[in-house]
């Protein structure tokens, strides 16, 4: 098994899923008392939540690319960045590192082609709904990738720092979630990408009608296949 690098801690509410998700993926995998081998470094998530509402996405980058140096001195043999919206700076990481960054939006996209479908709705941060760094790579694998109202964009947004990046999960916030998708299902949405790590905390298949594409199992066990070969 080769050792995962995970670069985390934005915010550390998911990466503790990556790793939760890592071990029992590996239990269920190859039995017994087998467990996922790992490095992980957790970063201090409040400066870097301030280069992102500050525009500084180079001062970030460069910043992860350090850190990313040093899982790849540490014995990692691949990097698994532990958020959507910091894929942003993914280039900078992997020119940083020899070792191979696995892309949360091409393990996404080969989910959601894998399902058959070729719409998605995308629920994420502002900066990964607004911006095109993202759906820009997804739509790379040829699918369409529908976003919220500006509205709902905010709305998801605020859920998202204000509640789920401290670990508060609230039913009404989840009702507004799943409005926020049937919004996009009435405009063509097949399916919906969970594009930020945190909302798999709040919403999953059972509060949904169409497929939902959760990015941190996604990511997970695209890695563990990269892993174990």
């Amino acid at each position: 098994m080769r050792t995962i690098g995970l670069l985390g801690g934005m915010s550390w509410e998911s990466t503790a899923i990556y790793y939760r998700l890592a071990n029992e993926l590996v239990r269920d995998r190859l039995g017994g008392l087998h467990s996922a081998r790992l490095l992980m470094l957790s970063v201090d998530f409040a400066p870097i939540e301030e280069m992102q509402v500050a525009g500084r996405w180079d001062e970030a980058g460069q910043l992860l690319a350090a850190d990313a140096r040093r899982l790849e001195a540490g014995g990692a043999d691949l990097l698994v960045l532990c958020t959507n919206t910091m894929h942003k700076v993914a280039d900078v990481i992997q020119d940083a590192v020899s070792i191979p960054l696995l892309h949360l939006g091409d393990a996404t996209a080969a989910a959601v082609r894998g399902a058959g479908l070729t719409t998605v709705g995308l629920l994420a941060t502002g900066f990964t709904m607004a911006q095109d760094f993202y759906r820009d790579r997804l739509e790379s694998h040829g699918l369409t990738v529908l976003v919220p109202s500006t509205a709902d964009q905010a709305l998801v947004h605020r859920v998202i720092y204000d509640e789920l990046c401290l670990g508060v999960v609230r039913d009404e916030s989840r009702a507004a979630y799943v409005d926020v998708v049937d919004r996009l299902v009435q405009r063509g949405a097949e399916g919906v990408i969970l594009g930020c790590t945190e909302i798999e905390m709040l919403i999953g298949p059972d509060d949904l009608e169409v497929p939902s594409f959760p990015t941190t199992r996604i990511h997970v066990e695209a890695a563990l296949d990269a892993a174990l070969g």
